[in-house]
């Protein structure tokens, strides 16, 4: 499942939430903090594996 990196507009802080891209896409996002829902989505990091060797 992915992972979303977000900032609470509300209460200043950053968290990560793990999601299905159905709850992603239904935008039920809410701060795990303050419970407020003004975020800003963050940029991430990525793994992406491959069976190919290079």
């Amino acid at each position: 499942m992915p992972i979303y990196d977000y900032k609470c507009l509300d209460c200043n802080k950053d968290f990560t939430l793990v999601l299905t891209l159905k709850e992603y896409e239904e935008g039920k996002v809410e701060c795990p903090n303050c419970k407020g829902k003004n975020l800003q989505r963050l940029l991430g990091t990525f793994f992406a594996s491959t069976s190919k060797k290079s």
